[in-house]
């Protein structure tokens, strides 16, 4: 695969100052001559399977239907206005996941993954915003864009889909193969398929602190301390059986506040959480796993790689895999750096690792989650 030239004439900390979460940005030619990874029967194929996420989206006479997956049947390629989506597909084809890797200049804890919008003419998913950042990338055919910083983002009532009730774009454009639109959180936009299309949708994860403050709250449950039980020795007669003491709720609330959490138990929390994979990925390990003495020697001769579908991230002595999480000593901090940025290690790297490095990675090739070579 050509190596991207991505964004242009412009550096990525230049797009990072002047077009993230700012304005769009076109960039025409971002990848010369690029042609879809995926023809459409290996899309199909891959909307079938149950553990792939896939919608489609028909619109006929704006009447608009959507079908989540496995999809078993297509409609025929010369039905106009449909759209296959499949979400995901970096973590079951190589060449995919190459691709959404060449967009680390962005960090992985913001990285989501790519997903593919096949469409027959006419096809797309109606107007509307997405609550995230996105790269469209242009593979197959013409989509023309109509985009928009539209304030009032209301939604059609009734729809499967969240369609924006009030489209008002200002500004229009067409892309061939190759071309791509940057498009900031909340930025109106509506694609629309100028004969059979397929565009791949980079997009960037931006959950919700609703969705954090519920998780950290549950994360937090098995690390609360509260020993001791409520009493009430000195409790007078009421009047009033009904109501909630005063010293009753006073008491209680001085125990609450007791509870604390460190930038540590965030750390922990937010490195857990974002390296957990989606409810929709497996990993399988090596039929016939190397015993621990030859996938060492093995290791040092080809080195290894993470799996396509782990994720990795770290921050100062912790370091997160796949939900999993533990501390580690400065001895061994360079070499599992290296791991998560580089997403390999070379043979000598792993010649020199220490015991309990090593033990790590055995636990993770048994798993599945890294790989020889």
């Amino acid at each position: 695969m050509k190596k991207l030239s991505l964004l242009g004439d412009i550096t990525p900390a230049q797009f990072l100052r002047d077009y993230w979460h700012k304005k769009p940005l076109l960039i025409r030619q971002a990848i010369p001559g690029f042609k879809p990874l995926l023809n459409f029967d290996a899309l199909a194929t891959m909307a079938s399977q149950d553990h792939v996420e896939a919608r489609l989206i028909t619109s006929m006479g704006g009447h608009w239907q959507m079908q989540n997956g496995p999809i078993e049947t297509l409609p025929p390629r010369e039905q106009p206005e449909w759209t296959l989506l499949v979400q995901g597909i970096n973590l079951h084809d190589a060449r995919a996941d190459a691709l959404l890797r060449q967009f680390r200049f962005i960090p992985d804890a913001r990285l989501d993954d790519l997903m593919v919008s096949f469409a027959t003419d006419g096809g797309g998913v109606g107007p509307h915003f997405d609550s995230y950042d996105v790269f469209l990338l242009q593979a197959q055919g013409k989509r023309r864009w109509r985009i928009g910083p539209q304030k009032d983002l209301s939604l059609v009532e009734g729809l499967p889909l969240k369609i924006l009730a009030k489209f008002k774009p200002n500004e229009e454009f067409e892309l061939e193969p190759g071309d791509m639109l940057y498009l900031p959180p909340h930025y109106a936009h509506d694609g629309v398929a100028v004969g059979d299309c397929q565009t791949y949708s980079i997009g960037f994860r931006s959950p919700s602190f609703q969705e954090l403050g519920e998780s950290f709250l549950q994360f937090m449950a098995d690390s609360i301390d509260l020993p001791g039980r409520y009493a009430d020795p000195e409790l007078e007669a009421t009047s009033k059986p009904a109501e909630i003491p005063r010293h009753m709720l006073a008491t209680i609330a001085e125990e609450m506040n007791k509870v604390r959490f460190t930038e540590d138990d965030v750390t922990i929390f937010l490195g857990e959480h974002l390296s957990e994979p989606k409810h929709n990925v497996f990993f399988t390990g090596p039929a016939k796993p190397l015993a621990v003495g030859r996938f060492a020697d093995a290791a040092a001769k080809k080195g290894l790689s993470l799996s396509r579908k782990t994720l990795m991230l770290y921050r100062g002595k912790h370091v997160f895999i796949n939900g999993e999480s533990f501390a580690i000593g400065r001895a061994d901090k360079a070499t599992l750096e290296t791991l998560a940025n580089a997403r390999a290690l070379e043979g000598a790297a792993i010649a020199s690792a220490s015991p309990d490095v090593m033990d790590a990675l055995y636990t993770w090739y048994q798993d599945g989650w890294i790989e020889l070579g």
